[in-house]
């Protein structure tokens, strides 16, 4: 027989679990936290590293376009300065297609050089933005993550001693049934519940009469059909068990299968019995009506003897 103690212990070792439990969901879930900051870094680093590429792309275009620049420039002045040399109209008009094109090529790569270093000093400014975030995103995540150990470190020593506990419990139970009660737990945070009035606390079932006699009987450790919750018996209180059937009286599932196929017999009982009756009635109706016909007959055959007799 399933003694008081073994169900005092389950309930201890079901507050045990439930703690257990919410640890290792906490200990699964803490991290995620990070995942997001540590996602946002990556990004900023992502960013920064894109950019910077871009950066370094302008600076060496704008190099590129200083180097062009000069060139343009020095071609520039050889020609002014070779204008005052010449001797002919020709090298007078190829000096002075030299110093246009000059002008021209300076006058555009000085176009381009300030645009480039427009776009070069706004990346420069992005690049420090992003530094400084990355930086602040870093210190963040490093803290975070101290601070998770710390909690993790909590979490365990908690575990631990809960683990103790544990093992202190579980050895004096059967294991099969440790291990069916962990599973529940693990679903519903309540593994062993009462049977009030035949009706399981848990998942507010009814329950059917003999295996609620079962459970109240104690022989072994019993498990809600429904629910699947460990189940033990538990007297309800008066007021309470006004609000339910008195299963005792009410019998099993297949006492009410009875009783309705009971019910049914006698409505159609009831109706052939009525069916019967107005039978009847209509039977008498029509004697009666066929006796007032005759009457009428015989009134009519007095009537015609008297007017021969006066005749």
């Amino acid at each position: 027989m399933v003694t008081t103690d073994t169900f005092d212990k389950l309930k201890k070792l079901q507050d045990i679990l439930v703690q257990k439990y919410e640890l290792d969901e906490k200990i699964k879930e803490e991290p995620k936290q990070l995942d997001v900051q540590e996602e946002l870094l990556a990004r900023l680093k992502k960013e920064f590293i894109e950019k910077n590429t871009t950066y370094e792309s302008i600076k060496d275009n704008v190099l590129k376009i200083k180097f062009d620049l000069e060139e343009a420039i020095k071609s520039r002045e050889s020609g002014e300065k070779g204008m005052d040399n010449i001797t002919t109209h020709r090298e007078y008009e190829a000096l002075e297609k030299q110093i246009l094109e000059a002008t021209d090529k300076e006058n555009e790569l000085r176009k381009d050089l300030q645009k480039q270093e427009k776009s070069q000093e706004e990346l420069k400014e992005t690049l420090n933005g992003l530094e400084d975030m990355i930086k602040t995103q870093e210190d963040d995540l490093a803290a975070s993550k101290e601070a998770l150990n710390k909690k993790l470190s909590e979490f365990n020593s908690q575990k631990e001693k809960l683990d103790k506990e544990e093992k202190k419990i579980s050895p004096n139970l059967d294991q099969e049934t440790v291990f069916k009660f962990q599973r529940i737990i693990q679903r519903n945070s309540e593994g062993i519940v009462a049977v009030k009035n035949g009706v399981c606390t848990g998942c507010h079932m009814i329950l059917p009469a003999q295996f609620a006699n079962t459970v109240h009987v104690g022989d072994e450790i019993q498990f809600c059909p429904y629910c699947s919750r460990i189940l033990f018996y538990e007297e309800a209180e008066e007021d309470a068990q006004e609000n339910y059937y008195n299963f005792n009286e009410a019998g099993s599932l297949v006492d009410m299968d009875d009783f309705e196929d009971e019910e049914d017999y006698d409505i159609e009982d009831e109706k052939e019995n009525e069916e019967e009756m107005n039978y009847e009635e209509d039977d008498e109706d029509e004697d009666s009506d066929s006796d007032s016909i005759s009457d009428d007959d015989d009134i009519s055959d007095d009537e015609e003897m008297e007017s021969e007799d006066e005749e």
